[in-house]
């Protein structure tokens, strides 16, 4: 199907339209086949019952496609209980039994893993039992997060009824402010539109300014597109993508197909030029709450987090080093690094910033989701002020529902670790 046979369709109505056989437009109900699907350690156990739910009464109880699967612990490993070394124990077994990928080596968070593995590309339909999956639409996917119900489904069948959403695009111009990020640029965006302003949406980030991301910055980008109640984050492949996945997919090459046909139809279109941005935080208790931080400087922290599958990667490391040199962390403030997968891990390991960290009085932990869950470690407690490079900060997500979880780029997680309070990272 091309768009010389179609009407103008956007990348979204592309994807759906091949998943299901068929042409169709935003608002058409369809079942659509998937390409990928991926579940944790959280989530899965509830997958795997429901799947075999569905199976009872079957002879063979075999999942659809197992090399369409993949599965990863990284919510609570370690297992930190015995509750969750059960749950290790039934996706191990399950993985085994159905011959299916599980990253049971701790190989770090699931929505940075499965892109850098090299498991997904432009025009797929993903799916992932959590509800970041919509990062994988950095790399041109349609990506989205589903619950343990509809997962058993795919698990079963490999198909999933959707409505194809309506998109908004997002026209970014404008050259990003030093210290100033990807990061900064999705809270703006989130806090504009707000939580639920694009609900069951298709987020599409276009312009200049995103154009000139790396994949890295990208993936903070699609991440956070549910945030502002999106059902994918959706950043059309161009050449940045092409050279990421030809170091992971031995002889790709990009199809020109998947971008936005011009004329496609908007539910709206909204323009933003950049150049002037300050460094944005989303504050407590709502990841729409954003602010500059021109309005929350001075406000003391307990706790830095710098990782999670937003702003866990290499790249974000390198930013807290460069900014931090060899100065220590201020005293009172705990600073956990947590990068997103071991590979990042050992990128930071060896350019050595794993050991600055550490000299500086950080605290280093293997790849995983960390404290971004509040389930694990790293908690904050009654009254306790914390500044995470994560992507929530709801009451308690990150531990004491009497606790205080401000949200900023990995600028901004350095300058506050380095002050002891909320700072502007271009004063540093």
């Amino acid at each position: 199907m091309s768009a010389n046979d179609s009407h103008p369709m956007t990348i979204s109505e592309k994807i759906f339209s091949r998943a299901s056989g068929k042409e169709v437009k935003a608002g058409d109900f369809v079942l659509a086949n998937i390409d990928l699907a991926m579940t944790h350690d959280i989530t899965g156990p509830l997958a795997v019952d429901g799947f075999y739910e569905i199976m009872e009464g079957r002879e063979e109880k075999k999942v659809w496609d197992p090399s369409k699967i993949v599965i990863l612990f990284d919510h609570q490993v370690p297992a930190d209980s015995l509750h969750a070394a059960k749950n290790h124990i039934m996706l191990r077994e399950f993985a085994q039994e159905q011959n299916i990928l599980n990253y049971d080596v701790y190989e770090g968070v699931c929505h940075q893993v499965v892109p850098e593995k090299g498991h997904v590309k432009p025009g797929d339909l993903v799916v992932g039992s959590d509800s970041h999956t919509c990062a994988y639409g950095s790399l041109g996917a349609f990506s989205t997060g589903v619950g343990s119900t509809d997962m058993a489904a795919v698990l079963a069948s490999g198909k999933l009824w959707f409505r194809v959403p309506q998109t908004i695009r997002f026209e970014v111009e404008g050259k990003l402010p030093e210290r100033v990020y990807s990061k900064d640029l999705i809270l703006h965006l989130i806090g504009d539109v707000g939580v639920e302003g694009a609900r069951y949406m298709a987020a599409e980030y276009a312009g200049s300014t995103v154009r000139s991301l790396s994949i890295s910055e990208r993936m903070t980008m699609s991440n956070m597109a549910i945030e502002m109640g999106g059902k994918a984050g959706i950043i059309e492949p161009d050449g940045v993508t092409e050279k990421y996945l030809q170091e992971r997919i031995p002889g790709y090459k990009l199809d020109p197909y998947w971008v936005s046909d011009d004329g496609a139809d908007y539910l709206d279109v909204r323009h933003y030029d950049v150049s002037n941005l300050e460094p944005q935080l989303a504050c407590p208790h709502n990841v729409d709450n954003v602010k500059p931080v021109s309005e929350v400087e001075g406000t003391k922290v307990d706790q830095v987090f710098v990782g999670s599958c937003t702003n866990g990667r290499f790249e974000d490391l390198e930013i807290v080093a460069n900014m931090m040199g060899d100065e220590p962390v201020a005293e009172g403030v705990r600073m956990l690094v947590i990068p997103a997968s071991r590979t990042e891990y050992m990128k930071a390991l060896r350019a050595g910033y794993i050991e600055q960290f550490m000299e500086a009085g950080a605290i280093v932990e293997s790849a995983c989701c960390g404290p971004c869950m509040g389930g694990s470690f790293g908690l904050l407690g009654d009254g306790e002020v914390g500044l995470a490079t994560s992507n929530r900060n709801f009451r308690g997500r990150e531990g004491s529902p009497e606790s205080f979880v401000y949200l900023g780029s990995p600028a901004t997680a350095a300058a506050a670790a380095l002050t002891g309070e909320i700072t502007d990272p271009r004063k540093i």
